[in-house]
């Protein structure tokens, strides 16, 4: 079938990476990954709808480039405005690299806003029946973790793994699929010295007492990616200025050891890699000196990806990269987020009280490139939209438990229009530079109509109405899969959903519920004061009280006071 049936269809299973490296095929993928046990965080399996709600058209079948039913354009930080992606091989894979972290300390939310904006465009590129070859690195040898390893009187290797195994979790919690390579520094120490010494022999480098740094005087088309002239340039920022450089601007590819630092053997005696050369290097090894896309934060344009490019076409006039793209700064309530002003906010201390999966739709609620600015409120409205997500695809479920299958042509004209249009926005916003925030907007009016087929009592009268729910049930797992919003059951993730609310709030679900019996006796007893002061007591703390034919119940909500903050902010 053509991927355009198949996406029209809703059956658009993932592609999966394996941690070490193992694809399976795209066509018989069926789930995401499998997050530690805390948050399993599966995809459904994929369930064939009664009704295909469009056709493919016939050229749909002549191959990869021909099925896709929107042209993907990426914003290219190099050229300064959006392009039209066209991948180095139009039938074979699409080759992305993204700098990964160095792991000498917990992650943060800047870390969750790259790697998430990266998953999304890995995700979507498979979407589009791309095949991709994703490599993430870890910088596992740095100035900062040997600090870091110093400070704690640790093995500079074992801090650095136990922090780059706290941040795969973090990147499992979020539910960001594994790249097909996750290679570190310390394993690519012979490539790294085999492509300096090429910049040596091109005459790009310099040796001086058992360093060796870059010559950008000898690079001429330095500053192309950030704009920025040699005379405005400066060294890089993770080294000091060395007075030895021909250049301030000149970076270190290789420096020589000094007592107490891990170290291997190089023509140039003892030492270890700059930073900027593990990147080339590695990108290098894994996916040729020429590949499609190079990825990062804003904050790795200048020093780290201008110097990336000079290195890289020293050692290989041929390298090239067609894409650089990169992510925008988080701010933490409107100042910038650093240690420094005590506002460095974990990705562990956010999910200590919020779902991974909050998180990841307040990080999509903003496109990738615009900076976003985290606050707390912003986090509660993120939480309470995915709580009323899920539970509309929950209600879904259990009333469609009994549906049979029917003939092709048997949903509404409103239905089929309904899904038509979700489709339509979701391919046209996502191949638009990856305009998240108005794909999420998209399932919005799909999943009112639902509430109204669950709920009201003309939706339940409407001709195939549980047929009606499963496809557009259907379709818009299509959209949080690829957005990486599917959970393995929307029963699970409500009941987290609600136990971090508890957890906010401070109480217990057993507090709640007599608080709703006395609001009960309350009512009963006409004191419908009392009444509404239990209701506004526990709504301040983020609890609402929802009656309805079958008693009182309670969900999470965005707390009273927030609630009314963000209304007059809108």
């Amino acid at each position: 079938m053509a991927a355009a049936a198949r996406r029209a269809a809703g059956l658009i299973p993932l592609l999966l990476s394996s941690p070490s490296g193992a694809r399976t095929p795209f066509r018989r993928a069926i789930s995401l990954i499998s997050p530690p046990r805390s948050y399993r965080l599966l995809s459904h399996p994929a369930r064939p709808l009664s009704t295909s709600p469009f056709s493919a058209s016939a050229s749909a079948s002549n191959g990869a480039a021909a099925e896709r039913t929107r042209e993907l354009h990426l914003y290219n930080t190099k050229s300064r405005k959006k392009e039209h992606f066209r991948p180095r091989a139009p039938d074979g894979e699409v080759g992305m690299y993204v700098c990964g972290v160095t792991p000498y300390d917990d992650s943060h939310i800047g870390h969750a806003r790259a790697y998430v904006a990266f998953d999304v465009l890995y995700r979507y590129l498979r979407y589009l029946d791309y095949e991709v070859r994703y490599v993430r690195n870890f910088t596992d040898i740095d100035d900062k973790i040997i600090a870091r390893a110093n400070q704690l009187g640790e093995d500079p290797f074992s801090l650095s793994k136990r922090f780059s195994d706290d941040f795969l979790s973090d990147m499992a919690n979020l539910q960001c699929l594994p790249p097909s390579v996750e290679p570190r520094v310390s394993d690519h120490i012979d490539h790294i010295i085999n492509m300096i010494k090429q910049i040596l022999d091109n005459n790009c480098a310099y040796v001086v007492g058992g360093d060796v740094y870059f010559s950008v005087d000898n690079f001429p088309e330095y500053g192309e990616l950030s704009g920025r002239k040699l005379d405005d340039n400066r060294a890089g920022e993770r080294v000091a200025v060395d007075e030895r450089k021909r250049n301030p601007a000149d970076f270190a590819l290789w420096k020589a050891a000094k007592d107490g630092e891990p170290w291997w053997e190089s023509p140039w005696g003892p030492g270890r890699p700059g930073w900027h050369i593990e990147c080339s290097a590695m990108s290098a090894h894994y996916l040729g000196h020429s590949f499609d896309i190079h990825g990062g934060g804003e904050d790795l344009i200048f020093p780290h990806h201008e110097n990336e490019i000079a290195q890289s076409r020293a050692a290989c006039c041929d390298s090239s990269i067609n894409y650089w793209i990169h992510n925008g700064f988080v701010n933490v309530n409107s100042q910038k987020m650093s240690k420094s002003l005590g506002n460095f906010v974990t990705i562990r201390k956010v999910i200590e009280m919020y779902h991974p999966l909050a998180l990841r739709m307040f990080l999509l609620g903003t496109h990738y490139r615009s900076p976003i600015n985290y606050t707390i409120e912003q986090l509660n409205v993120a939480s309470d939209r995915l709580y009323y997500t899920y539970q509309t695809l929950r209600d879904c479920e259990e009333s469609c438990q009994q549906q049979h299958k029917n003939s092709g042509d048997s949903l509404p004209a409103s239905t089929l229009n309904y899904i038509q249009k979700l489709h339509d926005e979701f391919e046209t916003s996502m191949s638009d530079d990856l305009h998240t925030s108005v794909a999420l907007a998209a399932i919005s009016e799909p999943l009112k109509v639902m509430n109204d087929l669950l709920h009201t009592r003309k939706g339940k009268k409407q001709e195939k109405r549980l047929e009606s729910l499963a496809a557009l049930e259907e379709k818009i797992r299509v959209v949080l899969s690829v957005l990486g919003l599917l959970p393995s059951s929307y029963h699970e993730a409500l009941q987290q959903l609600r136990e971090k609310a508890l957890r906010r709030a401070s109480i217990t679900e057993e507090h709640v519920l007599q608080k709703i019996e006395e609001r009960t006796a309350a009512r009963k007893a006409k004191q419908y004061e009392k009444s509404d002061e239990i209701r506004k007591e526990l709504a301040a703390v983020g609890i609402a009280l929802m009656d309805g034919p079958d008693g009182t119940t309670w969900r999470p909500s965005v707390p009273l006071s927030e609630e009314e903050t963000v209304v007059a902010k809108t």
